[in-house]
């Protein structure tokens, strides 16, 4: 039996550096599972997924005007957190507990995505 496909979304990310945008997804437990030399396809096999694209670079005028951002649902908050707590943006390298009801952190990629990983609080035990 194979399973059927799924109603899904997943974002296609400009960068400028595919190896190193790999790496920092890679860190957050995505592997590359179809690699076209400028666009690469990403996933985590829970449901996450991510297409790095380098075909025509990342077109915001200055680096740190990027315009792109990511958030990623996950129970492993926690977990994720700690694989990557050096990168976490802010004063507390830790995830926390936002007024908008989300456990979460956030870091930026190479090309300064911002990338925000988070849990609804109410369902943090």
């Amino acid at each position: 039996m194979t399973d059927a496909p799924r109603h899904h979304i997943a974002a296609i990310l400009p960068c400028s550096d595919l190896d190193a945008s790999t790496a920092f997804y890679e860190r957050l437990g995505l592997s590359v599972v179809s690699d076209h030399g400028s666009y690469r396809l990403l996933e985590d096999g829970k449901g996450w997924q991510l297409h790095l694209t380098n075909e025509s670079g990342p077109t915001w005028p200055e680096r740190d005007q990027n315009p792109f951002g990511l958030y990623l649902y996950s129970e492993r908050v926690d977990e994720l957190a700690e694989r990557v707590r050096d990168a976490i943006l802010g004063p507390v390298k830790a995830p926390t507990h936002k007024p908008w009801g989300m456990y979460e952190f956030a870091l930026s990629d190479p090309d300064e995505t911002l990338v925000r990983i988070g849990w609804p609080s109410r369902l943090i035990g």
